[in-house]
């Protein structure tokens, strides 16, 4: 959320259409709000932008010119949203959508995860974009959701040692398997 909140229109590249992750929008209980670095050194990061997200983007822009420093999303007066306030507009939204109350803003997180994976991005393409520190925090996260190489690994044995033919069924493939090889 600190990273959406703290994202200003100079950090959009319209053009060739990415997000620069450099810093976030940090709300003290008491205190204005402030720009602070990301949680780690891996959220600095470049996160490529869809076109429609950026039509989206563009066009919020153009309705809602930004407020102060540059920020995309802000209060009405052009101020920082505080993350208790902007919870506040999310739980509105799911309740409008008709979610249920389990779903959260974090949610939009793995969402954006599970459609990298189903759309058969890398584990590393998919940790960049995340800003996952390494690639086994986004296997310990997500492996789940990694389609099966079942069928790959039977595709790319079957070449090598199936002569040109497949076997009628399972079963062909067994009765070979146990023949004795020797003469």
């Amino acid at each position: 959320m600190g990273e959406v909140l703290g994202l200003t229109v100079d950090r959009v590249d319209f053009l060739r259409r990415t997000v620069t992750v450099d810093r976030q929008m940090i709300t003290p209980p008491k205190g204005e709000p402030r720009f602070g670095p990301p949680k780690t050194k891996a959220s600095h990061r470049m996160v490529p932008l869809a076109p429609v997200t950026v039509d989206v983007l563009a066009a919020h822009v153009a309705e809602h010119p930004a407020g102060r420093d540059g920020l995309i999303s802000t209060s009405s007066r052009g101020e920082p949203w505080r993350r208790g306030t902007f919870a506040e507009i999310i739980r509105d939204a799911r309740a409008d959508a008709g979610l249920p109350e389990s779903v959260t803003f974090h949610d939009l997180r793995h969402h954006f995860a599970s459609v990298l994976i189903a759309a058969g991005c890398s584990i590393k393409a998919v940790q960049e974009a995340l800003g996952h520190a390494n690639a086994s925090e986004t296997l310990d996260t997500y492996s789940h959701l990694w389609p099966s190489d079942d069928d790959r690994i039977r595709d790319a044995v079957q070449p090598l040692h199936g002569h040109g033919r497949r076997p009628a069924s399972s079963t062909d493939s067994v009765a070979l398997a146990m023949q004795d090889p020797r003469p």
